[in-house]
Order: structure tokens, then C-alpha cells, then sequence
């Protein structure tokens, strides 16, 4: 099974979006302006490293760079069979899966970048890498450390701890004591994932109420727990624990290889959380897509396997969806589906050779988009239809 990931903050880069400028993608930069009242494109191109280190900045960018990216992905008609992303990441996956819808999305990652900022302002924190050391052990020599607790578990023998400066360097210093090989400071804006966010948690808990979560359209997995979740129900409760919970990544990759994925596409900037996986789970297939040249690869790795996951749908936010070719060939329509039908998953509306166009989504048909008789390629959109 495929799984796609989404990186947090961290993996920011000036000029970052640069690469996606002239993609048909780049229309979601204008609809997260609109959303947000701020120049995202700015953020994307002119901004500097400095800048986008302001977390208010860092956040934003790389979600909608990511979202980017997931909707060049979706435009080729590649389907997950589950998301999971990495801190802000999460925001990503919440928004790629269906869970909220990108305007919501976006005002939400904006609104907690800027609560984030302000109680990174209010409490002066940091965070450091403890390498080499497993997290039992971390655990235990930070549990006497005032002002400081675990952040991240990222991979066995890869955490993440965080507090006051003092509070971060004694942490460190008692897990060298305990064995650890290197202790490496971040460079961060602020203790992330530490009671040092409360502040941000009660203002970002406004915005969270008056937000529309909706069932994920695959299995979406948490950073608090490390599982599976596919109703709407718990997300609000785990994005308010989320900001001073720490982010179990490690138990997240151990319960989705253990679930059946295999192939694993980072979707945004960086590649951290491919690193990850290459030290959790080694005999995976790791793809990146972090520009649109990246696309032709991640279509001719998943193309030379065998799969039984064909590309059949693209995701274009909430409710509008399109059929794509699970084959290239001549196009020829279902007689009697037309303009207006009520589908559900798996009706029949055509067949490409000898290959049958089934509805990946159940909703109404809204147009054909190919001709009949018309040849077409493999990931061609086929029909638009809007899911019910």
C-alpha cells in the first residue's frame, strides 16, 4: 500500500515554491492569500531564510507548499491509501484526506503559526536532538530535569527534547551522562510540542470549535497516538493535544508498516521524513516530490510494479472530484451513464480497450471530460463529477 507524508516545520527553504510557479497547482497560493489575508506568494519566492524562520512564516509556507505539491500529485490521478504528517504536517494531511476543506485549512495553520509565535514570545525555549539513545532511556534522564520533556519520538534512537534553554541544556547533559552519542541543538523559534505552547493550545481551541471536520476519505494517523483514524470525531481533541504533546513519529512509521504500507511519497519540501523511514523501516520504497519535476519519477516508479491500487480519481477539495484512465487507449462511454447520473463507487461509466472506467467516488456526474472515441492516456481525466 502507498502512503503519503507531509513534512512540519523545519523543512522551509527561502524560494522554496519557485519551482511550482508556473503550475496549474500554483492557483492554491492565490486561494491561501484570499483565505488568510497575507501574501503567501511572497513567502513562497522572495522570502528569505530568516524570515521563514519566524514561525508565523515557516508554517504557512511549507503547508501550502505542501498542499501544492499534493494537488500536482492529485492532478495525476495517484491515490494513498492512508496520510500521516509530521507536527504541522498534520494540518497537511487533515486537508489532503478530506478531514477539513483547504480554506478552513489554511485560516487554521495561520491562526496557529501566529499562537505559536506569540507563546514562543512569551516563554524563551529551544530544543535539541539526542542521538543514540533510546527513548526509554531519554524519558528517564530528562524526568528529574526541570523545564524539560520529550518533543518528538522520531525514529528509534533519533528524539527530540525541548524546554528552557537551561532546562534543554541539562536535559542534554544528563543523556549524554545515560549514553547517548551526540546531543545536537536546533535551531527553532520556541519549545514546540511542551507546555511552553499552552498559551497557543487555549487560543487555537477558539479556532478549532468553529471548524467543519468531516470522515477522511483513507485512514488518517495521529501524531498523540501513533494510530490509524477514519471518522471525523477525535481531531479536534488530538490538534488541541497535539501543541503540547509530543509527536510520536516513530510509533506512527511502526504501526504503518506494520498495517501493510510499503511505499512511502513525502510530499513538500524537504526530505527528512524519508530519512526516517529509511532508518524505521528499510526495505520500503521512499519517494519524494518536492518540485514538479519529481512528478515524472514518482509516475514511473509506481508505474513499473505491479499494483493493485490503479489510478482512478483525483481529489479537487471536498466535493469535486474526476475520474481518471486506469489505461491509455480509446475512450467509449457507458450508454446509459450521462450528464446528471447518480454514481456510486465502482459503477461502470466507460472503457478504455478493453480496460473498464470505473467511479473511484460515489456522487453525481457532472460532464464527460474526454470524447468518446477519443484516445487517451493513462491518468487522463475522464469525467468531473461532484461526490455526494
Amino acid at each position: 500500500m502507498i502512503a503519503f507524508l507531509y513534512p512540519g516545520q523545519g523543512s522551509q527553504h527561502a524560494g522554496m515554491g519557485a519551482a511550482w510557479r508556473q503550475h496549474d497547482s500554483w492557483e492554491l497560493v492565490v486561494e491561501a492569500s484570499d483565505a488568510t489575508g497575507r501574501d503567501v506568494g511572497h513567502l513562497l519566492l522572495e522570502s528569505s531564510d530568516d524570515e521563514l524562520r519566524e514561525t508565523r512564516n515557516s508554517q504557512l509556507a511549507t503547508f501550502v507548499t505542501s498542499m501544492v505539491a499534493f494537488d500536482a500529485v492529485s492532478r495525476l490521478g495517484i491515490e494513498t491509501s492512508g496520510h500521516a504528517g509530521h507536527s504541522l504536517g498534520e494540518y497537511t494531511a487533515l486537508a489532503a484526506s478530506g478531514v477539513l476543506d483547504f480554506y478552513d485549512a489554511v485560516r487554521l495553520v495561520a491562526e496557529r503559526g501566529e499562537a505559536m509565535q506569540a507563546a514562543a514570545d512569551e516563554h524563551d525555549g529551544t530544543m535539541a536532538a539526542i542521538i543514540g539513545l533510546d527513548d526509554d532511556a531519554v524519558e528517564a534522564a530528562v524526568a528529574g530535569v526541570d523545564d524539560c520533556w520529550v518533543a518528538n519520538y522520531n525514529t528509534p534512537g533519533q528524539v527530540v527534547i525541548a524546554g528552557g534553554p537551561a532546562g534543554v541544556e541539562a536535559g542534554g547533559i544528563a543523556c549524554k551522562e545515560a549514553g547517548a552519542k551526540r546531543v545536537m541543538a536546533l535551531t527553532v523559534g520556541g519549545a514546540f510540542h511542551t507546555p511552553h505552547m499552552a498559551p497557543a493550545q487555549e487560543r487555537l481551541d477558539k479556532a478549532l470549535a468553529q471548524t467543519d471536520f468531516r470522515a477522511p476519505d483513507h485512514p488518517v494517523y495521529a501524531n498523540i497516538d501513533g494510530e490509524a483514524h477514519t471518522t471525523a470525531a477525535p481531531w479536534q481533541r488530538l490538534l488541541h493535544d497535539q501543541l503540547t504533546g509530543s509527536v510520536r513519529w516513530s510509533r506512527t512509521l511502526a504501526a504503518m508498516v506494520d498495517a501493510g504500507y510499503a511505499t512511502f511519497v513525502e510530499i513538500g519540501p524537504g526530505t527528512a521524513l524519508t530519512g526516517m523511514v529509511k532508518r524505521t523501516a528499510r526495505a520500503s520504497e521512499r519517494i519524494n516530490v518536492t518540485a514538479p519535476g519529481d512528478l515524472d519519477a514518482l509516475l514511473e516508479a509506481l508505474g513499473a510494479r505491479d499494483t493493485s491500487e490503479p489510478a482512478e480519481g483525483e481529489h479537487l477539495y471536498v466535493t469535486e472530484r474526476l475520474v481518471v484512465s486506469p489505461a491509455a487507449g480509446v475512450f467509449v462511454p457507458e450508454t446509459e451513464v450521462g450528464a446528471g447520473a447518480i454514481l456510486q463507487t465502482g459503477s461502470l461509466i466507460g472503457t478504455v480497450g478493453e480496460a473498464p472506467v470505473l467511479s473511484a467516488f460515489a456522487g453525481q456526474l457532472i460532464e464527460f471530460l474526454a470524447l468518446p472515441g477519443e484516445r487517451v492516456q493513462l491518468a487522463q481525466p475522464i469525467a468531473w463529477l461532484r461526490s455526494s
